[in-house]
């Protein structure tokens, strides 16, 4: 890897934590912690860190809480319900309300489809009762 890379990679990395850390306030102490777990696939959380945190979420384009709610409908559309739980509560942390979240869910039932809808429903019900 040139210096350059190594540069851009170590600046993804910490503009993922600070998004990160903005969506999920106090689960992730400072600084630059190790992810990885020693188990199949560890990489995979250290790569959402630089290109989803860091790439997408650490964008200016859009405010956090417009994210959020992008997020929250391609969650549901792909019917990644575990991942929609998380996204919930970031969206809350984001300033969306829980009035809010439920317009996403009904709104995508008519793109999605009535059963993907009823999924999205029960895992913010899992995820705002958790």
């Amino acid at each position: 890897m040139s210096d350059k890379s190594a540069e851009e990679a170590t600046d993804l990395r910490a503009a993922g934590w600070r998004a990160m850390r903005a969506a999920l306030p106090g689960v992730f102490p400072e600084g630059d912690i190790d992810l990885r777990d020693g188990r199949l696939g560890e990489d995979l959380v250290d790569i959402g860190l630089t290109s989803v945190w860091g790439a997408l979420w650490g964008r200016e384009g859009l405010a956090p809480r417009d994210r959020s709610l992008v997020t929250l409908g391609i969650l549901i559309a792909l019917g990644a319900e575990t991942e929609l739980k998380t996204h919930v509560r970031i969206g809350l942390t984001n300033g969306l309300t829980q009035d809010e979240i439920a317009e996403v869910i009904y709104h995508s039932s008519g793109y999605t489809g009535f059963p993907r809808a009823v999924a999205a429903r029960t895992a913010a019900r899992e995820a705002l009762e958790g």
